[in-house]
Order: C-alpha cells, then structure tokens, then sequence
C-alpha cells in the first residue's frame, strides 16, 4: 500500500490510539503472535459461564472446550455432525432423556491444574445449571452423574434429540477446573478461568484485552501460532487502520453500509470471513413501558419499520427476517407464507393511522439506548429515520458497547437491539429472547427477555414446553412455527435483519478452514501467519 499525506495522518492517529491498548509495532509482525481486533472498549469476563457480550467470546473460543464441538467454521446441521472433543463417544436413550459420555483420557488443564475427569464435568455442568447466563436453556437437565472418573451421564427431565446443539456445544458447559476455581475463588476466577483448549490465558487485562498462549499440554494437534491476543479497539477508524497498517492481523468487521468495498478499494489482498446467516439482529419492545404496552403501538412501529430497507442497506452482509428465523432455516417462513395481517408491509400512513386509533394522533416520543457498535448503531438509526415519518420520534442515547449490555441487562432499556448467532435449533432464541424464565430483572440477574414476554403478558411458554418434549421431528417444527405466528401477533420481538458475522484479516494469516457459518467467533489453533 502506498501511504500518501492523508494516509500517514490518518496511520498516525492510529498509532495513537493503539498505543493507548498496547499494541506495539514491533510486536505485530511477529509470525508467532496473532492479533485480533476487537469491536468494543474492554473485556468483562474470561470464564465461559459469565459472557454477556459475544466480545469475550472470541478469548473463550480459544481456551475453552465443550464435550463435542461441531467443525471450524460451520454449524452442525445434523446431530451426526457433532466431533468428539472432550467425550470420545455417546450414547442416548429410546426416549431421547439419558445421554451418557466417555470422556477423553489424558485431556490437562491450563497450568498445570492437572487432568480433566468426571469430576470437573459434572461441577462445570451444575455451575452452569445453577448460576450461567444461559442457564434457562440448561433448565431441561434434572442431573448430571459421574460414572468413575472417565464417563458421565446426563438425565434430563424431557426429552431432546437436539442435546448436542443445544446443550452440550454451548459456551457456558465449556469444561473448566475444578481445583483451579476452588484455589482461586469465585470472583478472582471471573477473570481468571483455567480451561483445556489449545490456547491458555496468560493476561486478563480489563483496560486492554486479553493474551493468551499455546497450551503445550494439550490433548490434539497444537495451536500453529504460538501467541493470540485479543486487543480491544472500539474506535472504529483505529481499529479499520490497526489492520492495514498492519498493528492486528484481523479484525471484527465495521459491519455498515459500504465498508467492506471501502476497504477492498484501499487494499485488495484483503481476505473476508463471513457466516450466513450470521447474527440474528432482533428488537425488544419493552411491554412494561407505555405506550409500547398497546398492541396497536407495537403494529404501528411494525408497519413503520421497512424491514427489506434495513437488509438491504447492510449488503453483503444483511438477510430479511419475515418473523425470527431466516426463512431457510427450520420453522422460518417466506413472507408470502404469512397471513396477509402477519405480512406487515412498510406502511407509514398505516403507522400514523394505527398511532391515532390508540390514542396519539401527534405521535410519540421516546428514548432508547443503543450500542456504539457499529452493527448495532447503523441499524438503529436507519429504523430511527425510518419510523420517524410514522409518528415514532426516537432519542437515540448512543453509549459504549459493554455499558449497553449491561444496561440492558438490568432492564433500563425501551426498545432495545438485540444481535446474536443461532444455530438451525428454533427454539433456542425462543428460550433465550422470548420464555418468561428469561424475564430481565433490574438487579442483573435475570436473562435476555427484555420486552419481559410471558410475564408483562402471556407468551410462549405452553407452545415452548410441547416443542421440547415432541417425540418426532415434525410435530417439533410445527409448534415452533406456531410460535413464530404468535410472536408477529403480539409483538414483543421483531426480527429485523439478519447479518453476516463478519472479520477481515491480512492476506498473511491463514486460517486453515473456511468460515460458511456458526457463532460470532472462531478458532484460531489451526492458523499460519508469514512476515
């Protein structure tokens, strides 16, 4: 590349602003270390059964495993599908309730913490059942039994022939230490885990990332690059010219409009790894807070928000979202599979009309707070411009990425985007965005129901309990669609766009895998870097 005046101002600046993460030049071009870029202020959390923002999850990813793991950089479709990672084998009962495991011999712990038995599973799995983020998804384990040190059983009170997918591939039944957390005690451990992945945490640090090292003990082929660090660059012009400076090796897409041409413009040798579908980019509606309680509010913002405008405009990277699946995965449907009221067509003048007939014929105003984030801050203000001509004006308050979550997460939010990755399993962003076992709590400890669906109203918890105990497959996929119908009907949620998860790296790192699909992160065992 080709540095002109502008170009060395604006690397200049960059350098600045790296300088204050503690990145240095110097380090950046050593073969031995990977850098990545990461969209927001600061880590929160290093252990596996706290993560709230997807951010840390790329740290976890790498020293974290699961009993099975689909493949680098996909989604498993079929149970089939899954690898064997930490259990070497399973079995599971006629009815699809007792799944047993063999576990890996010989598997260590980062730090010399030892081998991984039963016993660490079974603690791994009870902690997550009692006190992970995810913990409502887990809910459906009555137990969680050892059978010596190198087999485990798991009995769950209803039925699921989705278990790898939905349970036992998840972030927060990552397998961890059970001597390492009693040594180091619960809140230290917060930021201080000890997993058996092919990287170990070296660093923690809350003001810039997160560094980690190869973990020579482990149990199958060792990380190919010895260092990954995960720098937090929230700044997107630093973070864009981070990378074509040359500072980080890859980093998380600025997931806007027009950016990836921007940047294969300045370089072209540019590599992009984007999943389809990606994020689900979903929109609470707070039904605890007028006037979003009326139902004819919720229709008229419905009406106001050009949903195919919204994809479009993320191009590549943006999909529609005619209900809360993409409508090639299971229980998605097309739009003109809808009933005509569910279709709910861009309509400003039916917005205005529906707002009078509730009672405001001005229309109304309201705050909300929003992500900087990029994914997340385009998207809000093109639905800020998008409903204002319906009688919708919205005070975007737009704050720091990790404050976002967390205030969301304590419920002081109106209408608040939500984006996350699913896999082909429906009802799991239904237990997680929509059950009333999720219902946000102002204290923090409650989940990511934040419209409160199934408590401020009735939801979908009866329709919810039949899918997860259906003995066939058929039976499952319609009563999730039944469910997608009911959600357009009330209106706590709307799908707004999907969008591809994107990362862009230098054409010297190679990540020996393609990225097709799977959750906002991926691993990086398997990758080579040239200087």
């Amino acid at each position: 590349m080709t540095l002109n005046r502008r170009n060395f101002m604006e690397l200049a600046a960059a350098t600045t602003a790296l300088t204050a993460f503690g990145v240095s030049s110097a380090r950046a071009q050593n073969a031995d270390t990977f850098r990545m870029g990461i969209a927001a202020n600061n880590p929160r959390h290093s252990d596996p059964n706290l993560t709230t923002q997807g951010s840390d999850n790329w740290a976890t990813e790498q020293m974290y495993e699961q009993l099975v793991r689909p493949d680098d950089g996909r989604f498993a479709l079929t149970q089939d599908e899954y690898l064997p990672t930490l259990a070497t084998e399973w079995t599971q009962s006629d009815d699809a309730k007792v799944w047993t495991f063999k576990l890996r011999e010989g598997v260590q712990f980062h730090r010399g913490y030892g081998e991984m038995t039963s016993e660490d599973v079974v603690f791994s799995y009870e902690r997550a059942i009692a006190g992970g983020t995810n913990k409502t998804i887990l809910s459906n384990i009555e137990s969680v039994v050892a059978n010596g040190p190198y087999e485990v059983t798991i009995t769950l009170k209803q039925p699921d022939v989705n278990l790898l997918g939905t349970s036992i591939f998840n972030n927060n039944t990552s397998i961890i230490s059970k001597k390492a957390y009693e040594e180091i005690g619960a809140e230290a451990f917060a930021t201080d885990a000890v997993g058996t992945g092919p990287y170990e945490l070296v660093e923690f640090n809350p003001e810039s990332g997160t560094k980690m090292t190869r973990h020579e003990g482990y149990w199958g082929d060792k990380a190919k690059i010895a260092n990954v660090e995960c720098v937090y660059i929230a700044d997107t012009t630093a973070r864009t010219l981070a990378l074509l400076s040359g500072e980080v090796d890859c980093i998380e897409a600025v997931r806007a409009p027009g950016w990836i041409d921007s940047m294969l413009q300045r370089d072209p040798n540019l590599k992009i790894d984007m999943t389809t579908p990606g994020s689900f980019n979903t929109l609470h509606i707070n039904l605890t807070r007028a006037p979003f309680d009326n139902l004819l509010v919720r229709q008229a913002l419905m009406h106001a928000i050009d949903r195919e405008a919204v994809a479009a405009a993320l191009a590549p990277m943006g999909g529609t979202m005619n209900g809360l699946q993409p409508d090639f995965f299971p229980a998605g449907f097309k739009k003109e599979e809808l009933p005509e009221e569910l279709q709910y067509n861009y309509d400003p003048e039916k917005s205005r009309a529906l707002l009078a007939e509730a009672g405001y014929p001005d229309g109304i105003s309201f705050s909300a707070l929003c992500s900087q984030r990029e994914d997340y801050s385009s998207t809000m203000l093109i639905v800020q411009e998008l409903i204002r001509p319906a009688g919708f004006n919205m005070d975007l308050q737009i704050i720091d990425h990790t404050a976002y979550h967390a205030d969301n997460r304590s419920d002081k939010n109106t209408l608040a985007m939500h984006s996350s990755s699913y896999p082909p399993i429906p009802t799991q962003i239904y237990f997680q965005q929509l059950a009333s076992a999720s219902e946000v709590k102002s204290d923090g400890t409650g989940g990511g129901n934040y419209s409160h669906y199934g408590v401020a109203m009735p939801g979908i918890d009866d329709l919810l309990a039949q899918a997860l105990v259906a003995s066939d497959y058929e039976t499952y996929l319609d009563l999730c669609k039944q469910i997608e119908l009911q959600v357009l009907r009330d209106l706590p949620l709307i799908g707004l766009s999907t969008l591809g998860f994107t990362a862009v790296r230098r054409d010297e790192v190679d990540l020996g895998y393609e990225v097709e699909s799977g959750y906002a992160r991926w691993r990086f065992h398997r990758a080579t870097k040239t200087v």
